[in-house]
C-alpha cells in the first residue's frame, strides 16, 4: 500500500537540500486556541522557525492525506474548520482511510513526523496522567509515543492541569530521557517550575542534538522530551493558577467531560478564568519552544557546524 502523505513544496525541497525541519502539530490550531487567535499563532510560529534557520512542517490529516506542511489556504481552512478530529495513535490510521480530516496531537504528529524523516517537533505542552487518573486511568498516549517513537519534542514540560509527579513517574517508567532546558527544575507550562527537579539538564542546543543522534546510533527506541520552560516575562506563578486549575478541574467533573475532551475544555475555562492571560503565555511559550527546536534541528542537520 501507498501511504497517502504529501510533502510541501517548501518541507520537500528542504529535505532534498537537507537542510533542518522541525514539525509543528495542529491540534494547537483546532482545540487549543480560538479563531483568529489560532491561525496568528501557527503563522508566528512558523515564521519563528524560519527565521532560526529552519523549515516549519505543521502537520494535519486532510482529505484522507498526511499533510507534511500546509499551504496558507490548508492553515486558512483548518482554523476555521468546525468539529474536526483531535487524532492520536487510536484513530490516525482510520481517519486517513475513511478520508477524512483531522488536527494531530503529539503523539500523531511524532507518528507522522516520523514517517516523513522529521527528526524534531516543538509543540506547547505535552499530554501526561490526569489528575483522578487511579480512577479514570486517563493517561496521554503522548507518554507511550514518546517511548517508541525516535523524535525529540521540545515542550514547555506537561500540561499544569495534569498530575505532573505521575507524569514523570510515567516517562522514566518508560525510559524516556526528560531533559530540562538550561535549568534544573521541571518547568510547568505557563510556569517555569513545577517544583520538581527534572532528571536530566542540558545547557545547548547542540548537546541535545548529540543525544538524539547517540541513540540512533545505540538502537534506543524512543524519542526525547525537552522541556524548555517558558520565557521569564511571560510566565503565571503556579501559585496563581493552582486555585483556577482546581476550579475548572471540578467544572470538567460536574460537566461528565472525559477523555479527549478533558484538555480543551480545561485551556478554555482558564482562557476565560485568567481572562485571556493563559493565551498570552501560551503564545509565548510555543514561539519560544519553536526557536530551540529550530536550533536543535540545524544541530542535527550540521552536525559538524558551531552550536
Amino acid at each position: 500500500m501507498t501511504l497517502p502523505m504529501d510533502l510541501s513544496i517548501e518541507v520537500g525541497e528542504a529535505q532534498a537540500l537537507g537542510r533542518a525541519v522541525v514539525a509543528l502539530e495542529s491540534t494547537i490550531i483546532t482545540h487549543g486556541m480560538p479563531y483568529p487567535q489560532n491561525v496568528e499563532t501557527a503563522r508566528l510560529v512558523e515564521a519563528e522557525v524560519r527565521a532560526h534557520g529552519a523549515v516549519p512542517a505543521t502537520i494535519a490529516v486532510i482529505d484522507g492525506r498526511l499533510k507534511i506542511g500546509l499551504s496558507d489556504a490548508e492553515l486558512d481552512a483548518l482554523a476555521q474548520a468546525q468539529n474536526v478530529a483531535k487524532l492520536s495513535r487510536a484513530d490516525i490510521a482510520v481517519c486517513v482511510a475513511r478520508g477524512g480530516t483531522g488536527a494531530t496531537t503529539v503523539a500523531a504528529t511524532m507518528i507522522a513526523a516520523h514517517l516523513a524523516g522529521v527528526s524534531v517537533f516543538a509543540t506547547g505542552g505535552i499530554g501526561g496522567v490526569h489528575k483522578g487518573a487511579a480512577d479514570s486511568f486517563d493517561i496521554s498516549a503522548d507518554l507511550g509515543e514518546l517511548a517508541i517513537t525516535p523524535v525529540t519534542v521540545v515542550a514547555a514540560g506537561a500540561k499544569a492541569i495534569l498530575d505532573l509527579p505521575k507524569t514523570l513517574e510515567v516517562l522514566e517508567t518508560q525510559g524516556v530521557p526528560v531533559i530540562a532546558y538550561r535549568q534544573d527544575d521541571f518547568p510547568a507550562f505557563w510556569s517555569r517550575s513545577s517544583g520538581m527537579t527534572a532528571p536530566l539538564r542540558m545547557d545547548s542546543a547542540k548537546e541535545i542534538a548529540s543525544a538524539h543522534a547517540m541513540r540512533g546510533a545505540m538502537g534506543l527506541s524512543g524519542g526525547q522530551l525537552v522541556a524548555n520552560p517558558i520565557p521569564s516575562d511571560a510566565e503565571i506563578a503556579a501559585e496563581t493558577l493552582a486555585p483556577l486549575i482546581a476550579q475548572a478541574t471540578t467544572e470538567a467533573d460536574a460537566k461528565g467531560v472525559t477523555g479527549k475532551g478533558v484538555t480543551p475544555f480545561l485551556l478554555k475555562r482558564l482562557f476565560e478564568l485568567t481572562e485571556g492571560t493563559s493565551l498570552e503565555a501560551n503564545i509565548a511559550l510555543v514561539l519560544n519552544n519553536a526557536r530551540l527546536a529550530s536550533e536543535i534541528a540545524v544541530c542535527l542537520a550540521n552536525p559538524g557546524g558551531n552550536d
